[in-house]
């Protein structure tokens, strides 16, 4: 390749970087019309996507600088949005959580930005739309030092929302690996089925969400919050592969059903499972939810304990 050429795709990788940061609204004073800066904002990110990260981990999971870093921290301690406890583990080392108010801050942002996302994508027809998401995609995988594209993932996966087929995915997964791991039969599934009807013919899009993970375009899990009552909503149809277990996906879709909970003003979230399911019920236990109800049955097959949890987002 000649020096001219480099030169030109440099310039076209520059050109792209000014028209994508311009597109998704980077460049102003504050990100999306908020008073924090993109790195700031980005910061909040991570903090509410880690369970109580010390200020080195968020710092190399940005590539921060140490002292820049510090500055926004102490920032954000002296507006109320973070706290910080010693480590346990190390007294040199400070855990950081947000606050109610710094959660608030970081759920207006990311509905913010969901709303603009959305936008810019509903311009388009929907497979423009997956051949975007796809190339964006590529340009992540090929560009990335690691393979790391979520806090704590050891593999990149990506969540969307749903698409025509993905219930049929849902139902079927379900079935099959509840059959395989639990013993449940078929009228656990058709339990399933029932359920994904209801949300295709009742969505309240305002009110109501089904997240899809992908990961190598291949989809690995789910869950959707549905509307209970006008406060009440409820968590369901949370399934992570074999394949992806490990990588934090179970609590990323939990986290997601919370963070949309908030934002929508429900007062509770509420979930059904089985006792069984013991990967679940940790998930639950530590996402905050608390079991309220448990009585035996033997609607699918083998003796379980149902159980009811909730919590109060």
């Amino acid at each position: 390749m000649t020096e001219i050429d480099v030169e030109r795709q440099v310039e076209s990788v520059r050109r792209f970087n000014r028209f994508y940061t311009r597109q998704i609204g980077v460049l102003g004073e504050g990100v999306l019309a908020s008073p924090y800066s993109l790195t700031e904002a980005r910061v909040l990110y991570e903090l509410a996507h880690r369970d109580r990260p010390t200020a080195t981990e968020v710092g190399r999971a940005l590539r921060l600088d140490a002292g820049y870093l510090s500055r926004i921290l102490r920032g954000f301690q002296q507006r109320g949005l973070v706290d910080s406890t010693p480590s346990a583990a190390d007294g040199r080392q400070n855990l950081l959580r947000l606050t109610r108010q710094g959660r608030e801050a970081f759920d207006t942002l990311d509905a913010r930005a969901r709303v603009a996302i959305g936008a810019m994508l509903g311009r388009l027809p929907a497979p423009d739309q997956h051949r975007l998401v796809a190339a964006m995609a590529t340009v992540e995988a090929m560009l990335a030092a690691e393979p790391v594209s979520q806090p704590g993932s050891r593999e990149p996966y990506l969540l969307r929302q749903h698409q025509p087929g993905d219930m049929g995915w849902i139902v079927h997964r379900h079935g099959v690996l509840y059959a395989q791991e639990y013993g449940f039969d078929e009228r656990f599934e058709a339990l399933v089925a029932e359920i994904a009807a209801k949300f295709l013919r009742d969505l309240d899009p305002a009110r109501e969400r089904c997240w899809i993970a992908e990961r190598d375009g291949e989809i690995v899990g789910s869950v959707c919050l549905v509307k209970e009552t006008d406060r009440v909503a409820r968590l369901r149809l949370l399934l992570v592969e074999p394949k992806a277990r490990g990588l934090g996906l179970g609590r990323r879709l939990v986290s997601e059903c919370i963070r949309f909970a908030r934002h929508c003003g429900y007062d509770k979230i509420t979930l059904s499972t089985d006792a069984e399911l013991s990967a679940a019920r940790h998930l639950y236990e530590a996402a905050g939810f608390r079991l309220v109800h448990e009585e035996p049955h033997s609607s699918w097959g083998p003796d379980c304990i149902f159980q009811t949890w909730e919590l109060e987002p």
